[in-house]
């Protein structure tokens, strides 16, 4: 089986990104960003990313989908929303970091991640440095919403981040983003990214 037919198989079995796995499309549009967003700050705490996602569907259905909600509701709302999804043992410090960094998208970029982007100049070094100025958002939270968000900001592709190329090494693909972007169209990035994540957890 060829490398390009090998990633063929993967996107069959194994991608479905965390943004569709959490029951939302992505798009370059300030909720949906913001839902990523919250699902980064959920996936970033040790904790099964299942639960996580789950999580994010519970805020989601409290309609806690634009930082002016989740800055709205009560802290205890949204421990009540994740206590609801399992998301225990982190769900008092994520409430918190969740409201946080709700407030600080409304301060600093008006509730849109799209001025974030546009703070970076086209820069993905500088857009994963402006993330991780949100709480609990680090190296790990900033590679997930990069692999998601390159199929609506070009300018970050190719995103794999350490955990796909090191499973992408152990499935004997390319083990550089650039490699591995050779192997299907610029719009399934997010998908590929993903079924790597996803095919490592399933060993």
């Amino acid at each position: 089986m060829t490398r390009p037919e090998r990633a063929r198989r993967l996107l069959e079995e194994h991608g479905l990104t965390y943004a569709e796995e959490a029951g939302f499309r992505l798009r370059n549009t300030p909720s949906p960003l913001y839902r990523l967003l919250t699902l980064c700050v959920l996936l970033s705490a040790r904790i099964k990313a299942g639960i996580a996602v789950s999580a994010a569907r519970e805020l989601s259905a409290a309609g806690m989908r634009t930082p002016r909600a989740m800055a709205r509701a009560s802290w205890q709302d949204r421990v009540d929303a994740l206590g609801r999804a399992h998301y225990r043992r982190y769900d008092e410090s994520s409430a918190t970091a969740l409201g946080d960094g709700a407030e600080l998208l409304l301060d600093r970029y008006r509730g849109d991640l799209r001025r974030l982007r546009a703070e970076a100049d086209g820069d993905p070094g500088r857009i994963r440095g402006l993330l991780r100025e949100f709480p609990r958002i680090g190296p790990v939270g900033a590679d997930i919403f990069s692999r998601e968000a390159q199929g609506v900001w070009p300018e970050l592709r190719p995103a794999f981040g350490t955990r796909a190329r090191d499973a992408a090494a152990r499935l004997d693909l390319p083990k550089t983003s650039g490699g591995l972007a050779r192997l299907v169209a610029g719009e399934d990035l997010p998908r590929l990214a993903a079924a790597l994540v996803r095919a490592e957890q399933a060993e």
